[in-house]
């Protein structure tokens, strides 16, 4: 069984890709909590988020920078 826990993010924590246009396509948001970093729809801010582990979101992220 999965236990969710709701984070309360303030609006101005959550943080959009530099590579979002503005032009309502695809686009996520992330914001870090403690021991966490969670990810939305921007088009949805108020839908389901993703909690992703520090350790996972490290690693992905290098994976996507190349390191």
């Amino acid at each position: 069984m999965s236990v969710r826990i709701a984070h309360a993010v303030p609006e101005d924590a959550w943080r959009k890709s530099s590579y979002s246009t503005g032009g309502g396509g695809e686009c996520l948001e992330v914001a870090a909590v403690p021991g966490a970093v969670l990810v939305r729809d921007s088009k949805r801010p108020q839908g389901e988020q993703l909690d992703i582990g520090t350790e996972a979101w490290t690693g992905f992220v290098g994976l996507v920078a190349g390191r």
